[in-house]
Parts: structure tokens; C-alpha cells; sequence
């Protein structure tokens, strides 16, 4: 009997560890679970590890190990390239581009997914990392960076929701570092196949400001006053619209076609019509950790 024992983190690396002295009957695997966290999408993938760790050769093995190494590769060079904000206000250098674009390419032939369209791992909740060059996202970034200084407009960081065919994409923008307010697009997706999606844009919003009073700067909190004042004395349904955002139906308007090109627990890498990559990584608070033993038959 063969025993095999793994444990995975939302940012560790998998080691796995097997013998093969007979014919496995059964695989016992131990690991941690996050509670409040989709569980299905870490079983699915502990599931075919296991499969084919203990049915295949050690190569499945070494490129499982190839692939993690090639994972963590990718999100050091990002962190090196600056971030989400040297990327947004075109401080990451080429050299840094092309290095990233590297990594991406390295990961994406391993990609462990086969029908990630389908995949438990698509839903979730996930932060941007990266935009390409043509990236709709990084355009709409460049736009606010491009015509406000920083001073004035910050784009704090970008997410979007998946959950039951549809997504939810927040950009967090924060205004004289003391007023934040959030542009939420919402869309329907379509599945096209295996690895192809169609995005069709339903609505858009600009969620109601929120004044973070302790921040405003001494010589903006009387206009900031009169503003608020003001809009006290709007009629009663035009403060619950404005206090309920700006909405801006854009159904039929538009619409993209794009593909995943890479996908596990913890990153997802997607490519539109023309090939611009855009890498997101699952956002988890994990509240606590317990363990939880499966066990496979062979």
C-alpha cells in the first residue's frame, strides 16, 4: 500500500511525498481548509494530483514541482516589476515587461485546467495584477492617471467578482486622498467553449462618495461643508438617487470575446482577441485553518 500526504496554503508551494513498494488500494491526503472558502475547486485539483501522482510516473510529479516553481516566478517578478501601481502610472520599464511576459508564457504551458471555463476554480473573487499594453483596463487607468495628478485622483487597486455567469469588475479610486468612491461594471458571461468566454457589459455604476473627514485637508473641509449642505437640501428623491450612485444601463452596447489561458487556486491568467494578457490572483482572508482528511480510492 502506497501512502501519500500533501498539504496546501493559499501561498505555499504543494510538496508531495510518495512511496510505490505495491499497488495502491487507497491515498490518504491531508490538508488544511479554509473555512468560508470555496473547498470544491482545492478538492477537484488535490483530486487529479493524487490520480495521477500515484496512477502515472515520477514525470508527473517533476512537472507538478515545474509548475509551482514557474507560479512563483511569475508573482516575484511582478512584485518586482512594482506592482499595480507602477503599472498603472507607466513606471514599469521594459526590461520588466518583457521579463513579466516571459513568465506568463512559462506558466501558461503548464496550466493544470483543462476546461477552465467550467472550472469550480473560475468563480471567486480576484484582484488585477497585470494588465498588457491594450488592456481595456490599464487604458481606463492610464486616463485618470494621465489627466489628474496623483495628487488629486489615485486608482488604489482593481477586482472583479465571478459567480454563477456573471462579473462584477470594482475600480477603487480615491479623490484629494480623502474622498473614495468606487466604479463598478457589471457583465454577463457567456461560456464558448473550453477555454473561450463572451463578456457582454450590462451595467455601469459610480457608487456615492464617502468622505474620510480626518484626511481632508484644512482648506478644502469648508467648500466640503457647503457641498454637504447643499445636497441636504436637494429634494428627497434626488438624494436617494445620488446616495445610491450613478447608474448607466449598457445593455447591447458592448461586448469582447477572450480566453483563459491559465488557471489554478490561486492565479488566473486570461487573453483577449489579441493576445494581451492580464493576470489576477485570488483574493482570500482566510479566518482561520483547520485540517480535514480525504481519502481516495484507487
Amino acid at each position: 500500500m502506497a501512502l501519500l500526504h500533501g498539504s496546501i496554503s493559499g501561498t505555499s508551494a504543494v510538496r508531495l511525498g510518495f512511496s510505490t513498494s505495491a499497488s495502491p488500494s487507497r491515498v490518504s491526503l491531508v490538508v488544511p481548509v479554509v473555512k468560508g472558502w470555496k473547498n470544491s475547486c482545492r478538492r477537484r485539483v488535490l483530486r487529479a494530483m493524487v490520480q495521477e501522482t500515484v496512477l502515472g510516473s515520477p514525470s508527473v510529479y517533476a512537472r507538478e514541482m515545474e509548475r509551482l516553481s514557474a507560479k512563483e516566478s511569475l508573482l516575484l517578478a511582478l512584485k518586482d516589476a512594482g506592482g499595480f501601481e507602477a503599472l498603472v502610472t507607466g513606471k514599469t520599464t521594459n526590461m520588466q515587461r518583457i521579463d513579466v511576459n516571459e513568465r506568463i508564457t512559462s506558466l501558461e504551458r503548464l496550466n493544470p485546467t483543462p476546461r477552465p471555463t467550467t472550472s469550480p476554480c473560475f468563480e471567486g473573487r480576484w484582484n488585477f495584477e497585470w494588465f498588457g499594453s491594450g488592456s481595456p483596463g490599464l487604458l481606463a487607468a492610464r486616463v485618470i492617471f494621465e489627466r489628474f495628478p496623483s495628487t488629486l485622483a489615485n486608482l488604489s487597486r482593481m477586482e472583479i467578482l465571478i459567480k454563477d455567469a456573471n462579473a462584477k469588475a470594482t475600480a477603487n479610486i480615491k479623490l484629494l486622498n480623502s474622498i473614495e468612491s468606487k466604479i463598478i461594471l457589471s457583465s454577463k458571461l457567456t461560456v464558448e467553449g473550453p477555454l473561450r468566454l463572451k463578456e457582454e457589459y450590462v451595467e455601469g455604476m459610480l457608487e456615492s462618495p464617502t468622505v474620510i473627514e480626518e484626511a481632508v485637508p484644512e482648506q478644502l473641509k469648508g467648500a466640503l461643508g457647503q457641498a454637504a449642505t447643499t445636497l441636504q437640501q436637494l429634494p428627497a428623491l434626488i438624494k436617494d438617487t445620488l446616495a445610491s450612485g450613478l447608474r448607466i444601463p449598457l445593455s447591447g452596447s458592448f461586448e469582447r470575446f477572450f480566453m483563459i489561458s491559465y488557471l489554478d487556486e490561486e492565479i488566473l491568467i486570461v487573453r483577449d482577441t489579441e493576445g494581451v494578457p492580464e493576470v489576477l490572483t485570488r483574493i482570500e482572508t482566510p479566518s482561520s485553518t483547520v485540517v480535514e482528511t480525504l481519502e481516495y480510492d484507487s
